[in-house]
């Protein structure tokens, strides 16, 4: 059988980084090995999921390039894809189950249950289920269910030997048999619980790799035994690591934005998302970072995926960013800019020409890290009203001359009927020369003048950018205010 392998998240909010680094993973061992990658929503909780929650999944592994074989939206042969559309098929296996004497009815509730749990852990033991209903008399087992008292459908777990496997990622896993309760497969509402609902759809999804964060280790050995009672022959297994923030705990909301959305609205590519994603717990060399989501499609394996804790670096994630920024061609760079400053409702780069644009995005250069860049560097000009930086303000307070330099610069870029980078550098720089200074001093008080900051592009392009009459109102306007500021030893 080709390779089958499945992402299952659940409809309770945006699609989390550890997620997408999990679908990406399986996406990339179906693609190598020509295999399928299918979508199946895990939506049994109605009381968190929503539709909206659906869509933002949707739409962050669309824009990460994860396009899915089977599943919502495409369909195919193995559904329903979405679990709330499958009841009928937990409720046919659990009732197996129960008939091989597998399984057998629960009535405790969950105020008895909580009250038994908080007895085990004042005495000192591990908080599980105490197997109640499993020695129920077949009597007393029968009275209640013709009472109709709710129950719930429990496992019955063997009492003794291991359940093994031998993980792709971590090698051979035992967990000892005796150490694991008699857990719930279907709740009294009819409901199934995870285990039970991943192992049932993971079957009839004919899924052959199961490649999923080492969070879900402890639920492997329950869902092995749920195949051997069922009879099935289980998927091979590969647990990968657990994604830690810088301070190496677990990553969370404390670290900063931990949504594919988010660092979308932030301005990150999807190219250098998934280049990211990839490298947190898989490496294919040792050396090369670098990679395209076709690249990757060729090289990742499951083999090469490390069991250590993959930490996530913001900063590694803006490097990268930067690095398929520039390699993009600057028609695509501009596009870029303009699609994501259009998607906050920003008009004023999409309604310049295309050589304005363009000088923008060549202007802010290197700086340009993440698409919000454009936003910051580019303010200048985007905006009509200056935004000045208070402290860049107060240090050209205090130099000498500087009212009388700006406005000196402000009447040569009036004359300056070519306005040309060119001719802007020599009206500057000509200037300067008259004043008995050096360039860099002129070019630093036109800088906060024009952009309200100490770093900014390059002046010349700045000026160009302004235009002719915003250049010259701005410098005016700073050299009245230093003029009208009171100044130190003044």
């Amino acid at each position: 059988m080709s390779v089958r392998v499945r992402f299952a998240p659940s409809p309770t909010g945006h699609l989390h980084v550890g997620g997408a680094r999990t679908a990406l993973f399986n996406y990339l061992h179906a693609r190598r090995q020509g295999g399928v990658f299918v979508l199946r929503i895990e939506d049994t909780d109605a009381a968190r999921s929503t539709d909206e929650s659906l869509a933002a999944i949707f739409e962050s592994l669309e824009w990460l390039g994860l396009s899915w074989d089977e599943g919502p939206k495409v369909g195919g042969a193995h559904g329903p894809y979405l679990q709330s559309k499958r009841r009928d098929r937990y409720a046919l296996h659990g009732r197996s189950l129960e008939t091989a004497g597998r399984a057998y009815p629960c009535f405790c509730s969950a105020e008895d249950l909580e009250e038994r749990r908080r007895a085990q852990t004042a005495r000192g033991e591990p908080p599980r289920y105490d197997g109640r209903c499993r020695s129920l008399d077949p009597a007393e087992r029968q009275r209640q269910m013709e009472a109709g008292l709710p129950r719930a459908l429990r496992f019955a777990l063997p009492e003794s030997g291991e359940s093994v496997w031998d993980d792709v990622v971590r090698g051979r896993v035992a967990f000892r048999n005796e150490l694991l309760d008699d857990f719930v497969l279907l709740r009294s509402d009819g409901l199934p619980t995870y285990n039970f609902a991943c192992v049932v759809d993971d079957h009839e999804m004919e899924i052959t790799d199961v490649v999923r964060g080492d969070d879900h280790i402890s639920n492997t050995p329950r869902q092995l035994l749920l195949y051997e009672a069922l009879g099935w022959t289980p998927p091979r297994f590969a647990h990968v690591p657990m994604i830690l923030g810088q301070d190496g705990t677990r990553l969370s909301k404390r670290h900063g934005a931990t949504s594919v959305a988010a660092y979308r609205e932030r301005g990150f590519l999807p190219e250098a998302m998934v280049n990211f994603l990839a490298l947190l717990g898989w490496s294919y060399d040792g050396q090369r970072e670098l990679f395209s989501l076709a690249e990757l499609e060729q090289l990742f394996r499951l083999e090469r995926v490390g069991s250590n804790p993959a930490i996530f670096n913001v900063e590694k994630l803006e490097w990268l960013n930067g690095q398929h920024l520039r390699a993009l061609p600057e028609a695509e760079r501009v596009r870029r800019v303009a699609e994501f400053l259009r998607a906050r409702g920003e008009t004023g780069f999409e309604m310049r020409s295309p050589e304005w644009q363009q000088a923008l995005v060549r202007a802010i250069g290197d700086r340009l890290k993440t698409l919000t860049d454009a936003r910051t560097y580019g303010a200048f000009a985007l905006e009509e009203t200056l935004e000045v930086d208070e402290a860049a303000w107060a240090e050209l307070r205090e130099r000498p001359e500087v009212g009388p330099r700006l406005r000196a610069l402000a009447a040569r870029v009036a004359a300056d009927r070519e306005f040309t980078l060119e001719t802007l550098e020599r009206d500057l720089r000509g200037l300067a020369a008259e004043l008995g200074i050096k360039a860099g001093e002129l070019i630093g008080a036109a800088r906060v003048a024009l952009t309200g900051r100490k770093v900014s592009p390059g002046i010349f392009e700045v000026l160009w950018l302004l235009g002719r009459d915003r250049s010259v109102r701005r410098l005016e306007d700073a050299a009245a205010r230093w003029e009208a500021s009171p100044r130190a030893g003044v």
